[in-house]
């Protein structure tokens, strides 16, 4: 096993934890401050529904990530591809989910 694939597969999928959390917290933050809403052009439900969605499939998509990158090191093959695509898959999944609270809360 490489000593790179290796460092390269741990930062990758500690990166995409620590842009989850931050994902996480950034969002329960956008609904939290939610109350200035005009309920003219602004939908509180659409809003939760896009955080929540996002923050679900990126944990689908880094749980996926993180075992496929654990079977490609066990069987001695690179694995840091997989981390890093496990890593801008989160990446694009949170940014359709803050275009879809945005078009939620109509910014």
């Amino acid at each position: 096993m490489s000593g790179l694939d290796l460092a390269a597969s741990i930062v990758a999928l500690l990166l995409t934890v620590l842009l989850g959390l931050a994902a996480a917290v950034f969002g329960v933050f956008l609904l939290a401050f939610l109350d200035h809403c005009p309920p003219e052009t602004c939908s509180a439900e659409g809003a939760f529904t896009a955080v929540a969605t996002a923050l679900a499939v990126a944990a689908v998509i880094g749980a996926s990530g993180l075992m496929v990158t654990i079977v490609q090191l066990t069987r001695r093959r690179p694995a840091w591809p997989f981390a890093v695509a496990t890593l801008l898959l989160c990446v694009v999944t949170f940014f359709l989910g803050g275009m879809g609270y945005g078009a939620a809360v109509g910014a």
